[in-house]
């Protein structure tokens, strides 16, 4: 998230909604079996299940207070956090494979609606490349991580047995980015109901239609297929005072943020637990022992995807003097454009804003994620029809290498020696220690950047995208916790480790 966008919700100082009578606004809610859950009587206080109305399917879960919402969608804080509350003591006494159930709802959804849910998010947010965003919902839909990553671990001795186990925090606060809004709904929602939690979800404004669609439709299949609703809430008017209002309730025991360095200080201060996913400036090093073509190809394939919106992708490259001419040919013959010195200054004043207060430039919101022809025009530039990636050297310490920019726009840095590409990534990457990315046949040259570079992803020899599960080994995820040190989040992350003991006795051998 960019430092403009992280000025826009904090300045936003909208009035927050009236409380709605029925979660379905000034309409009136769809009849049962007409798309809405059907009329259902309140739990008992103590969060047991109303009896079954429906043949083959577990009973159904009411909101827990008068007014709240159904399918998730809310304008008040509170009331969301009470139906929230209400499902996950509905859900956190259910089967492990009833969970699973659930993933896998979720994930089937984001595959085979992955064209209409990535053209409802590209038509709101109107960042990014069009074709990537159904890519980012299969990717979702393909994570392997279920309950399964809650295994237990157990000790046995002379004293007894011992066994810890990943238990559920309850009801987890979130904030999702408006870069993957519904990608990062969708991934965070699999990861914390696996591990036993409901969501009260606040999105970012600019991506809060599709966040609460996602929602609604994720909701209503899980509740037709195991009677619970509500799992998933959002906060369908995101204001930074709803924001607030999540961090500081009593209720939330847990919060899980992606998005820009305000958002994520700002729940780091809460006092709660935060997992935070914060801002990446990826840097890429190119070796004088580098595949040339194949490192090419590789940095346009992860900067150029989704136009650069990705925080683990590849913002800035360091190449060794002996081998930048080729590497910037190679660049040119993989079908990036090459800008000369003048016209990467002259786009770099369009997109690229100062920082305040001394801080680092940020890019300037309006050309965030934009196509690279709308960048090329800006400057009075024709593109060949295709061309994913701009690209031109730069300095270390110019504008382009320092923001976190997030176009398809590549800044390539010429350095003496490999010592030197990695003390200007170091420089560059901002101590975010997010990912960086090395191109190399030198295994002493990997090993030196990995330690100086300190980053939760360090991908070799190939795309950025690899170090994420796409295209490399390993799971995936839209919530990258380099900020409080999780790393990619998988169910695990979201639960509390819990330990019981019996003393002197059960151990059988």
């Amino acid at each position: 998230m960019t430092q403009a966008n992280e000025q826009m919700i904090q300045q936003m100082v909208e009035q927050v909604l009236q409380h709605v009578q029925t979660g379905w606004g000034s309409r009136q809610a769809p009849a049962a079996g007409k798309g809405a859950p059907p009329p259902i009587a309140t739990v008992s206080t103590g969060g047991g299940y109303v009896p079954p109305v429906r043949p083959g399917v577990a009973a159904p879960v009411a909101p827990a207070a008068s007014g709240a919402g159904r399918l998730g969608q809310f304008s008040d804080v509170n009331l969301a956090v009470e139906a929230a509350k209400t499902a996950q003591r509905a859900l956190i006494v259910r089967s492990l494979a009833q969970r699973r159930q659930i993933v896998e709802i979720i994930r089937r959804i984001c595959v085979e609606q992955a064209e209409p849910l990535g053209r409802m998010e590209y038509e709101e947010t109107r960042i990014g490349h069009l074709p990537h965003k159904a890519q980012k919902l299969i990717a979702v839909g393909e994570n392997p991580l279920t309950v399964t990553d809650l295994g237990p671990r157990g000790f046995s001795g002379d004293h007894g047995i011992t066994l810890e186990e990943c238990g559920a925090w309850g009801v987890i606060g979130v904030i999702t980015p408006v870069t993957h809004s519904l990608p990062t709904v969708a991934d965070n929602a699999c990861n914390m109901i696996a591990a036993g939690n409901a969501l009260v979800i606040n999105p970012h404004p600019g991506g809060k239609a599709i966040a609460a669609h996602g929602a609604k439709i994720f909701n209503q299949a899980i509740y037709d297929a195991v009677g619970i609703d509500n799992l998933i809430c959002v906060i369908c008017e995101p204001t930074l005072e709803t924001a607030n209002a999540i961090f500081t309730h009593p209720d939330v025991g847990l919060l899980g943020v992606t998005g820009g360095p305000g958002v994520v200080a700002a729940a780091l201060r809460s006092g709660k637990r935060a997992i935070c996913a914060g801002p990446g400036n990826p840097p890429v090093v190119i070796d004088s022992s580098a595949a040339l073509d194949n490192a090419a190809r590789c940095v346009i394939e992860g900067a150029s995807y989704d136009n650069n919106l990705l925080c683990l992708a590849e913002k800035e490259v360091f190449a060794e003097s002996v081998i930048f001419d080729a590497f910037m040919d190679a660049m040119a013959g993989a079908g990036a454009y090459r800008l000369n010195g003048q016209q990467m200054d002259a786009l770099a004043r369009i997109c690229i804003e100062p920082g305040a207060n001394g801080g680092h430039p940020h890019a300037n919101r309006k050309f965030v994620g934009a196509e690279p022809e709308v960048l090329a025009r800006e400057i009075n530039v024709t593109i060949p029809p295709g061309c994913r990636m701009l690209y031109g050297e730069t300095n270390a310490t110019h504008d382009w290498v320092m923001a976190e920019q997030m176009m398809p726009c590549l800044p390539i840095v010429r350095c003496q020696t490999f010592e030197d590409c990695v003390a200007a990534a170091l420089a560059a990457e901002h101590a975010f220690r997010h990912t960086s990315i090395i191109h190399s046949r030198l295994v002493d040259h990997m090993t030196y950047m990995g330690k100086a570079m300190d980053t939760t992803l360090f991908v070799k020899n190939g795309p950025s995208l690899a170090g994420n599960g796409s295209g490399g080994e390993g799971y995936g995820g839209y919530s990258i916790a380099c900020a409080t040190g999780e790393g990619i989040c998988t169910p695990r992350t979201y639960t509390r480790l819990r330990r019981c003991a019996m003393i002197d006795n059960l151990r059988i051998v």
